[in-house]
């Protein structure tokens, strides 16, 4: 299994040239490009189009992603997975949620671009104070995801839906695709409508333990529909994207469900809050760390 690593974290620090270096001497064979900072989650809460975006311009559009690209070619990193840009949908603003749906367009074929073959879109969803019941957030999402299939295939890119949560007073709560079986039934029914294998499951492992969910049976369940993973640990309250055994998931259960579902895709971690946990002076050290960790898990599967 190749071993991968987000760029976020590293690439606000030192820039995207430092940061494939630094994956590379750390041991990782490629890395999930946060494509998401052409338009940041921030941001697009705020809704605040960059002028890029607003009046798209197509050559500073695909100049920006132009470092994923070349750093990974230069460094001899693969662009194993990318992240999109996200939240995708917003209560009573369909103008809004239009402009969205259509960025995604621009942002698959941005992934295709650097070369990867994996993008991580979001589910349409909203956030706790405005939760939808589950059909009609469902036919939102079959609706949307549907919109994008036909860019996908043009791109030879697979949509990769995400295990979702929202949070109230403190608390997180299980929201689109946290139901494995939601999850299952939606990829599925997407599959279906495309005609071929246009869309698969990035589970993401901190969103698991959020949602008090056990890991292996959400990765059987899953089976050949899991494609990618967002690795990541936490105390089980907050989503604060440490480095495994820096929180509370049992990594026995992820290994075991690993091997029950013979997974050889790549692992990539999302531990971009190691650089606010640890001194930056030692984080070089945890990315080998994280590498280590990677090998271990794969090694352990495969045994």
């Amino acid at each position: 299994m190749k071993i991968a690593v987000q760029t976020g974290g590293m690439a606000e620090r030192m820039g995207l040239d430092a940061t494939y270096r630094l994956v590379k001497e750390s041991g990782f064979d490629g890395v999930d490009a946060n494509l998401d900072h052409v338009f940041t989650p921030g941001a697009v809460r705020r809704k605040e189009i960059p002028e890029m975006l607003r009046n798209f311009d197509e050559e500073a559009f695909f100049k920006f992603f132009e470092p994923f690209r070349d750093c990974a070619a230069k460094y001899g990193i693969e662009n194993v997975q990318a992240h999109s840009t996200f939240p995708n949908w917003f209560t009573g603003d369909p103008d809004y949620n239009a402009f969205l749906l259509d960025l995604q367009k621009k942002m698959i074929r941005a992934s295709a671009f650097i070369g990867c073959k994996r993008l991580v879109i979001h589910p349409f969803f909203a956030m706790y104070d405005a939760m939808l019941p589950r059909d009609e957030e469902f036919k939102i999402n079959v609706d949307g995801y549907m919109e994008l299939a036909e860019t996908a295939k043009e791109n030879d890119v697979t949509i990769l839906l995400e295990n979702m949560f929202v949070v109230n007073r403190g608390k997180p709560y299980a929201a689109c695709c946290s139901d494995i079986n939601q999850a299952c039934d939606l990829i599925d029914t997407l599959n279906a409508k495309a005609g071929e294998r246009r869309f698969a499951f990035c589970l993401d492992t901190g969103h698991i333990l959020l949602t008090a969910t056990d890991i292996y049976t959400a990765m059987v369940k899953l089976g050949d529909r899991l494609e990618a993973f967002h690795i990541h640990d936490n105390n089980g309250m907050g989503d604060q994207h440490l480095a495994p055994y820096m929180g509370i998931l049992d990594w026995n259960r992820f290994v075991e469900g690993l091997r029950a579902i013979k997974f050889n895709k790549p692992l990539s971690f999302e531990t971009f809050n190691v650089w606010n946990t640890v001194d930056n002076e030692v984080c070089p050290a945890m990315m080998k760390y994280i590498a280590e960790t990677g090998r271990m898990f794969a090694r352990r599967a495969e045994a």
